[in-house]
């Protein structure tokens, strides 16, 4: 389907930066669909540096809708060893390990040699977890553009005595390469064991921040980047990105606030009642191990026999077997069995005696 809109603004603007702001390509894709005769301005092709004026309306073609559709965008889980970007000789780049064999689920397409998936956000050699690999434009200016506010998580395992002093460092008050650090939220999960959500990417920033405070990172694990979580992505595994999710990234709407652990508990369905702790009921004695009937009897099971000596059975039946009143004249029952308007003389059963049978000679 082919995407329109009408250009509001109060002063002309570049096509290939309007359509840029809007989120729909990146000012280089915008061009090279320019070039190709698949961008339109009031039903006439547009020509490369032109200006759309307020009132004017832009017309993309539906094939250029599909080329910008077919830009992949997904999540790897990469593994300590393998690079992100340009390999140097003998080094694996992740996008080599982007295959069917090691896709999580489902994907409508498989990454070939003809797509150019960049890493947005790079991850040293040295550490594992969260990699965005993509051929989209616009997702590229949103997580790592010079204005990007998409914050990025870590969970790092140190060496060395941690201390408030160096929590509060860490935090803030350090430089890198003679650039004061924009403030980290930095948390001590345990003993060995931070949490860093950082602002910014500058090259290998955790692993020279732990050093600048005499801490060596012994393991190091991006799990989130904005609102897109790592999950149970297996490691050395990918999957596509969904468009919801891009929808949220390019928003930048903020993950899921997580409870802490402890204060997780089991949600009650609606219109249940939270049932109380076995041998806690108010209309049942807690259980003290003993047999409730005459020695002989089951433990926690019925009596082996009845008080008075009699069979276990009803009044007026057989020993041990069923009989007695029926259900609704028993003592102590207050409800009546209702009576059946069916039955009567009219209706009434004829017993039949015992049917003859001749052996076969």
């Amino acid at each position: 389907m082919a995407w329109t809109k009408t250009y509001e603004g109060a002063e002309p603007l570049r096509i290939n930066k309007w359509l840029a702001e809007e989120g729909v390509c990146s000012r280089r894709e915008a061009d090279a669909l320019i070039l190709k005769g698949l961008i339109k301005v009031d039903g006439e092709a547009a020509v490369a540096g032109q200006k759309i004026e307020a009132g004017q309306t832009l017309t993309l073609l539906q094939k250029a809708t599909r080329q910008l559709d077919n830009k992949l965008s997904l999540i790897f889980h990469k593994p300590e060893g393998i690079v992100s970007g340009t390999p140097e000789p003998g080094e694996i780049p992740a996008v080599r390990l982007i295959t069917a064999e090691t896709l999580s689920g489902k994907a409508h397409a498989i990454p070939g040699r003809y797509n150019k998936l960049a890493p947005l956000g790079r991850l040293d050699k040295d550490s594992r977890g969260l990699l965005v690999l993509s051929e989209d434009g616009v997702l590229a200016k949103a997580l790592i553009g010079p204005e990007s506010t998409v914050d990025k998580e870590y969970v790092v395992k140190v060496k060395g005595d941690v201390t408030p002093e160096k929590l509060a460092l860490l935090r803030h008050g350090l430089e890198l390469d003679g650039r004061k650090l924009k403030p980290a939220e930095v948390e001590q999960v345990k003993a060995q064991e931070l949490r860093f959500v950082l602002h910014e990417g500058r090259n290998r920033q955790i692993r020279r921040m732990c050093q600048l405070v005499d801490l060596r990172v012994a393991d190091l694990m991006r799990v989130r980047i904005g609102s897109l979580e790592l999950a149970g992505l297996p490691e050395g595994k990918w999957r596509p990105i969904s468009a919801r999710e891009r929808e949220a990234l390019l928003s930048g709407a903020a993950p899921r606030p997580r409870a802490p652990r402890e204060d997780r508990e089991r949600p009650v369905r609606e219109g249940r009642e939270e049932r109380p702790a076995r041998g806690e009921r108010a209309d049942r004695p807690p259980r003290s191990g003993k047999s409730f009937g005459k020695p002989g009897g089951k433990p926690g099971g019925r009596p082996a026999g009845r008080p008075d000596g009699k069979s276990g059975g009803r009044p007026g039946g057989k020993p041990g077997g069923k009989g007695g009143p029926p259900r609704g004249e028993r003592q102590g029952d207050k409800t009546e069995k209702p009576v059946n308007p069916m039955r009567g003389a009219k209706f009434k059963r004829t017993k039949l005696g015992p049917r003859k049978r001749t052996p076969i000679k």
